[in-house]
């Protein structure tokens, strides 16, 4: 362990320093756009969420579908288990296939307010396996939907009691020119068909033999179904959920309140945070995002509009709002502006695999917290400085209230998140590692790059890494390109267990590995 210039511990990546920089390739691209095709507001990608195994990944869009992708180069190969065992060499990258869709959500409207409920997906949380079964959680402005998706065979008569021919020549026949039967209590044996009479021919002698008919599953399909419906709970719009590792239950989350769902109850659900005041006028802040802990079921953490970051434990109170651990960064005297509001709000959280960090963004950095030390964060990323003198051209267009996602690797050395035209970043937060890496959403991600090294900032407070690359002239960045706020990457996940990251740019899915 190291500690950085205000005493604060960082992690170290092993004691031979910081793993060097990854080369990221392209690997893959679903729904890949043409040159000068209009993109339908309804197929923009929404959200994106890799399961634990890592073997399947799920998308949502704004027209509230959700389509499933999976893995194909562990089954070609086998399990990366078995492989190990065997010391086969693991030559290849992650590899997708689509798998299924479905129509998750569909447009509402709710008479009480007069409100329409849009279909679009805002959040995707796989839940626990079961055989071949797939589970997940979806959720848009006002309901979760519980789905299981599983494979079923078609079942299909694979052998008849007769010849085809036969059948074909003796079986049933229609007759549109036999006259109708009238009956006496006033009824017709043609019945509602009139015109349409059936007679059946049997071969002279009868059938030699008779046999049932054989039914045989000759394939197989994807069904998913709605298990259960979460809703009439929130009375703002639900901008995150998250699955609790005691695998029974999980949050949802709107602006002021925090439920917790048991999985198997879906008309009652328990208030564990509210911040909403007894005057809205004396409202302050607004919860941005919340995320549970991976491992400890008792523990989540939930962001807030200011850029602070509680940590609460369930086990203290039936209501975790007051009783919270915070953390904040304080700000330098005269330092508040107009804008500071604004970006500091955070709109994303994301506990790391290690169990002891906390990386958060919020409109200009991506930040990593310790959970043991609250006096500010240990790590700052600045993600698109050069667009600080701006604000006002932000604020107008209301680019200024984008939120971004962010994740962070398995082994908890890197940390990603998207910005505009098409890009992403990638920084190493290990203890000394100046990895910057900028990507573009395209089949050639470094053609962005500039043959520029790496240099951390000269201050030490906070391990801040300001990355300077080409000029920070009007309508350029930090590579020297002109920057496009009508591209951006804000949804992305980076896979579980290796170094391959998914993100969206408008409808199209983009993967990388490296």
């Amino acid at each position: 362990m190291t500690r950085n210039g205000r005493g604060q511990n960082t992690k170290a990546a092993s004691s031979s320093g910081p793993p060097p920089p990854l080369d990221w390739k392209f690997s893959q691209v679903f729904g890949e756009r043409t040159s000068g095709e209009e993109v339908q507001e309804v197929d923009i990608i929404s959200a994106i969420e890799f399961d634990k195994s890592g073997d399947h990944l799920a998308t949502g869009d704004k027209g509230g579908r959700v389509v499933l992708f999976e893995r194909t180069d562990v089954k070609e190969h086998g399990s990366r288990r078995d492989l190990e065992r065997q010391n086969y060499t693991i030559s290849t990258h992650p590899e997708f296939r689509y798998k299924t869709e479905f129509q998750s959500h569909e447009p509402e409207f709710d008479y009480l307010k007069s409100l329409e409920i849009e279909e679009r997906i805002n959040k995707i949380r796989w839940w626990q396996n079961s055989n071949s079964s797939l589970f997940l959680l979806s959720t848009n402005d006002k309901t979760i939907k519980f789905w299981k998706v599983q494979e079923k065979k078609v079942k299909k008569i694979s052998e008849m009691n007769v010849d085809p021919s036969q059948a074909a020549r003796n079986g049933p026949s229609s007759s549109t020119s036999c006259p109708r039967v009238f009956l006496p209590n006033g009824g017709c044996s043609g019945g509602p068909y009139n015109n349409l009479s059936y007679e059946f021919n049997f071969p002279p002698g009868g059938f030699p033999t008779l046999r049932l008919p054989v039914v045989d599953s000759q394939e197989t399909c994807l069904l998913a179904r709605c298990r259960r419906v979460y809703a009439h709970a929130h009375e703002y719009h639900i901008n995150s959920i998250s699955n609790n590792s005691d695998g029974e239950t999980f949050i949802s989350v709107d602006d002021l309140r925090i439920n917790l769902w048991n999985l198997e109850i879906s008309n009652q659900s328990f208030n564990i945070v509210d911040v909403k005041p007894a005057n809205m006028e004396d409202l302050t802040e607004v919860i941005t995002s919340a995320e549970f802990h991976p491992t400890q079921c008792n523990t989540l953490a939930y962001s807030s509009s200011k850029g602070s970051i509680r940590l609460v434990d369930l086990r203290q109170s039936a209501l975790c709002d007051n009783r919270s651990k915070m953390f904040e960064e304080r700000e330098a005297p005269g330092s508040r502006s107009f804008f500071a509001e604004i970006i500091g709000a955070i709109s994303d959280i994301k506990f790391s695999k290690d169990e002891r960090h906390i990386l958060s963004r919020d409109y200009m950095t991506l930040k990593l917290w310790d959970i043991n030390m609250n006096s500010g964060p240990v790590t700052t990323f600045q993600i698109h400085e050069y667009l600080r003198s701006k604000l006002c051209d932000l604020y107008e267009s209301d680019s200024l209230f984008d939120k971004f996602d962010c994740c962070i690797s398995g082994n908890a050395l890197r940390v990603a998140t998207g910005s505009y035209s098409n890009i992403l970043r990638v920084f190493g937060c290990a203890s000394g590692s100046t990895e910057a890496t900028t990507l573009e959403a395209c089949k050639n991600p470094m053609r962005r790059q500039v043959q520029t090294t790496a240099r951390p900032a000269k201050s030490l407070s906070g391990l801040t890494r300001v990355v300077k690359r080409g000029s920070d002239s009007p309508g350029a960045d930090t590579n020297g390109s002109s920057y496009d706020l009508t591209t951006k990457v804000v949804h992305l996940a980076w896979h579980p267990v290796e170094n391959s990251i998914a993100c969206a740019a408008a409808n199209s899915l983009y993967l990388y590995y490296a």
